[in-house]
């Protein structure tokens, strides 16, 4: 990057009063989600974070509570690799939560070995990107009662590993590979943004891509150091034909190929920033690091591929959104 935030989440949200909001965050129990929650919760808003097992979500509101008393915080539970509990999880929303200001889209995995979800996709774009499109597209009336609100994903620099495999998503007929899986991951998360923001936008639900940075959390588990050099790379020359941004008035900054880790608290302040920035307003499909707007691959904000990945995911899951 050519600058690297330094901010922390509560530096960033000094002042701000969040009294009345209702925010969900998937994947809270860990890492860059509780941070998330711990921040937006202490600044006054309704936390409700999802966690994989019972156990660890009352583990982790317990220790959210601790961290903030006084703080509103719950939690629901959420198998992102199995529709069944993706489509449970969100019935139950429905009701606990009848409106939603936003939904941080957090969750995920990175460069994990082959395998499958519940429902037979490959487990990264099954987990990363499908999981979340069925799981938003369901709460979109709690999304439109609250509008105007906010859709924030959690993509990377790492999209810079691939482009979106149209003939061969799931791996069913080419030999896999963890780090193009990754990224084709990560650039389904930033075309899904561009395309809720075209459907949705004009009714007041605006919806961001964000690059949390290079952090030093459980996710990167499955990392060795050749990876974390490639995955520089390719995101460094992913950057070069980078196209402009939508908003001028935001200083740009690369999502490209820096490989300083920080911690927690200042990875998860590109997504409380996605939440809460005043000066994003009215704005969407865009994509975010660095607490501003920055460049994705070209690919990446294609808004023709951006509509025919809908149309995939619609046709894969089995399910049509309005």
């Amino acid at each position: 990057m050519s600058e690297t935030n330094e901010k922390t989440t509560t530096e960033l949200l000094e002042g701000v009063d969040l009294t009345g909001e209702v925010i969900l965050i998937t994947g809270g129990s860990t890492g860059l989600g509780f941070e998330t929650a711990r921040a937006l919760g202490a600044a006054g808003a309704t936390i409700m974070i999802t966690a994989r097992t019972e156990e660890k979500g009352e583990d982790a509101v317990s220790r959210l509570r601790d961290l903030v008393p006084g703080g509103d915080f719950d939690y629901e539970i959420l198998e992102l690799g199995s529709l069944d509990s993706v489509r449970a999880c969100a019935s139950d929303l429905r009701r606990r939560l009848p409106r939603i200001d936003v939904l941080i889209c957090n969750a995920g995995i990175m460069a994990v070995p082959f395998g499958r979800t519940d429902d037979g996709f490959e487990l990264q774009f099954g987990t990363n990107h499908l999981g979340h499109f069925v799981l938003v597209g369901r709460l979109l009336p709690s999304l439109l009662l609250a509008s105007p609100s906010r859709i924030v994903l959690l993509s990377s620099m790492g999209h810079g590993m691939s482009d979106m495999r149209w003939e061969d998503p799931n791996y069913e007929s080419s030999e896999y590979s963890k780090m193009e899986a990754y990224g084709q991951s990560k650039t389904a998360n930033i075309l899904h943004a561009v395309e809720l923001e075209r459907r949705y936008g004009s009714q007041g639900i605006h919806a961001y891509a964000v690059h949390p940075g290079m952090v030093a959390t459980e996710l990167g588990r499955h990392f060795t150091a050749e990876d974390f050099a490639d995955i520089a790379a390719r995101a460094a020359a992913a950057d070069e034909p980078a196209s402009k941004p939508k908003a001028e008035s935001t200083k740009k900054r690369s999502g490209g190929g820096g490989l300083k880790l920080v911690n927690t608290d200042v990875g998860a302040s590109t997504s409380v920033w996605a939440a809460t920035a005043a000066e994003l307003e009215g704005t969407g499909g865009l994509y975010l690091s660095d607490c501003s707007i920055s460049a994705a691959a070209p690919y990446a904000i294609d808004p023709d591929a951006a509509a025919r990945l809908w149309a995939l995911s619609e046709e894969l899951v089995g399910e049509t959104f309005a």
